[in-house]
């Protein structure tokens, strides 16, 4: 992959991993970071071409981008090597149990509707997780050239720079981000009312399509608050670190802890967290894949 770097973006991630204090993850939050921006300039030679399309659900999108990013990241992670698992969503999505060791956590392009409707906003999004934990985490959002990165004890960075969440204090004085599952036909009716609770009790909701995004976005503090169901553990291993790791606070609709195979999440600054819990926690899921 020589050549697909320039000078700053490898300035950038040269600036997150010398600012990771685990000698023993640095390596992989640099080889994450180079695999994020090779699959991002992959998707930014392929948007505005014809895309091939086709469909794992009936708004469930699969574009020859995806598979593309993803072959770029796969081959990447494997050339660094380290005995570490997979779990990508194109290729290696079977997650019946939850991984026990290292694993790769692998979007290649979140926000796929996104991209096939040249609305631009998505991500590619990897994680270095050992069991549930993620411990190393990247988010390139590639046609705005944003870099979010974030290890375990050691902070999360936009483009090399330290971020943190907002400051915002009240629920009242907050702007939110959520999703909508593929499955909204058959959801809607419950999405609806956790979108009424919020949207009336907050300054305003935005939805970028694309969760890893929305997440990024809360921890470097343009949004203060995110909820979603039905995500999948690729959506939201990469960027629940980078939340933590701001100051933010991640949980399920119910407060309790969370983990990426859990089909619900809220996450916050931390300060308007129970009051957002408040809100959703007569939506909450349970804790069990379903």
């Amino acid at each position: 992959m020589a050549g697909i770097l320039n000078e700053g973006e490898d300035e950038r991630v040269a600036r997150c991993v010398a600012a990771c204090k685990d000698a023993a993850l640095r390596e992989l939050l640099r080889t994450a970071a180079t695999a994020a921006l090779a699959a991002g300039s992959v998707l930014r030679d392929l948007y505005d071409k014809p895309h091939r399309i086709t469909h794992k659900g009936v708004i469930d999108l699969v574009t020859e981008a995806d598979v593309a990013s993803e072959q770029t990241v796969l081959a990447m992670l494997r050339q660094a090597g380290g005995g570490i698992g997979f779990l990508a969503e194109e290729s290696h999505s079977s997650y019946a149990t939850l991984p026990q060791g290292p694993v790769w956590v692998i979007d290649p392009l979140d926000g796929t509707t996104n991209f096939a409707h040249d609305f631009p906003f998505f991500a590619v999004s990897i994680a270095y997780a050992e069991g549930a934990t993620s411990k190393v985490g990247v988010v390139y959002a590639p046609m705005q050239d944003e870099l979010f990165c974030a290890c375990l004890g050691s902070g999360a960075w936009l483009n090399g720079r330290p971020i943190h969440v907002s400051g915002v204090a009240t629920l009242q004085d907050s702007l939110l981000g959520t999703g909508f599952p593929y499955a909204i036909a058959v959801e809607v009716e419950g999405v609806m009312a956790a979108l009424t609770r919020l949207l009336t009790r907050c300054q305003g909701v935005r939805r970028t399509g694309a969760a890893a995004v929305d997440l990024a976005y809360l921890a470097c503090g343009r949004t203060d608050g995110f909820w979603e169901i039905n995500l999948k553990p690729w959506d939201t291993a990469a960027a629940m670190l980078l939340v933590s790791e701001a100051g933010g606070r991640v949980t399920t609709y119910d407060g309790e802890g969370y983990i990426p195979y859990i089909p619900e999440v809220v996450a916050s600054n931390g300060q308007i967290h129970a009051e957002m819990v408040g809100q959703l926690a007569d939506f909450t899921r349970g804790k069990k894949e379903q």
